[in-house]
């Protein structure tokens, strides 16, 4: 006897005539969207290329690769380039110098961005706003290597702008480049320059999209500019801001490897080597592709691990995660 369940079952013409229909829905969704998805596929095609393939060559970490031997001619050598690396006694210093650029960067520089986001979202002449807006996020388009020869010739202690005001001053002037304890200030207030307002973009947008209504039964309720800013403007951001941030900390043991790059030099090596540029060096310029990858793979994790922690500490504080 047929039960309930057994006559609630589908057949088989029934299951191909389901598949069939969803596959013409799906077929048809993609050619209305077939524009759509046609501006995508570079961007699909850059990730593929440039992101997701050249995780197939993460396992050389543990082999000794050799370039032209490939996997197969290369010896395999297990966690040996890990151990080597956690007992490298000068990570420890990497690690230090990167967390301390990122950790002055993050206490200095995100806040600004929501901060010129805000004084760009009060300017009352729409023409105006536009003008700044576009002046500060030009120097995003900087080439990193004109950038770094701009420092390099304001602070030279030679030919430099700085140099000609402290001999204007009755002073020796100063080789900042080459003082280590002025590395980090120099990317920071350089990061000013070229970063604050392209990074302002996503505060302006999200502004933007804040209910109008809410200012108007605002300043119906007396509230002056400033308390709308506390109090409509702020929670709004407030989500965007945070998921930010969870990013943000993500990129502690990252850096702008270029700009970190082109003003090292020999005699503020002590503060500009840091774990990027000690895997660029240890991969292309030693050759040792295996610890370079090993390094870099260590990198990776770590991040992994300090993206996960801030979404978790932010989902429990303000209920606000990535995922």
């Amino acid at each position: 006897m047929t039960s309930a369940k057994d006559r609630r079952r589908k057949t088989p013409k029934e299951t191909i005539f389901n598949s069939a229909h969803v596959r013409h829905v799906v077929a048809g969704r993609l050619y209305r969207n077939r524009y759509i998805y046609l501006m995508i596929l570079p961007v699909v095609i850059y990730f593929l290329l440039f992101k997701y393939l050249p995780m197939w060559f993460l396992r050389s970490a543990f082999y000794d690769y050799k370039l032209l031997k490939g996997f197969e001619g290369s010896k395999y050598v297990g966690l040996k380039y890990f151990e080597r690396l956690l007992t490298n006694p000068n990570l420890l210093t990497y690690i230090g110098n990167t967390l301390k650029l990122n950790i002055v960067a993050l206490v200095f520089l995100f806040p600004l961005p929501l901060v010129f986001a805000i004084m760009l979202n009060e300017l009352r002449s729409p023409r105006f706003t536009k003008c700044v807006q576009t002046i500060s996020f030009l120097p995003h388009f900087v080439s990193t290597v004109v950038l770094v020869s701009m420092i390099s010739t304001i602070l030279s202690p030679s030919i430099g702008s700085l140099a000609k005001i402290a001999k204007m001053l009755g002073r020796t002037p100063i080789n900042f480049l080459s003082i280590p304890e002025y590395f980090v200030p120099i990317n920071v207030v350089s990061g000013f320059w070229q970063c604050v307002g392209w990074d302002a973009i996503i505060y302006v947008s999200t502004l933007a999209g804040i209910d109008t209504g809410l200012y108007e039964a605002a300043r119906i309720d007396g509230a002056n500019r400033w308390q709308q800013i506390l109090h409509v403007s702020l929670p709004g951001l407030a989500n965007t801001f945070v998921l930010m941030l969870i990013m943000q900390v993500g990129q502690l043991l990252n850096v702008n490897f270029e700009k970190v790059y082109l003003l090292q030099n020999n005699l503020n090596l002590s503060a500009s080597e840091m774990l990027p540029t000690f895997v660029y060096k240890t991969g292309m310029e030693s050759h040792n592709y295996g610890y370079a990858t090993a390094a870099g793979l260590f990198n990776s994790v770590i991040s992994i691990l300090l993206v996960l922690i801030a979404n978790t500490v932010s989902n429990k504080v303000s209920e606000i995660s990535l995922f």
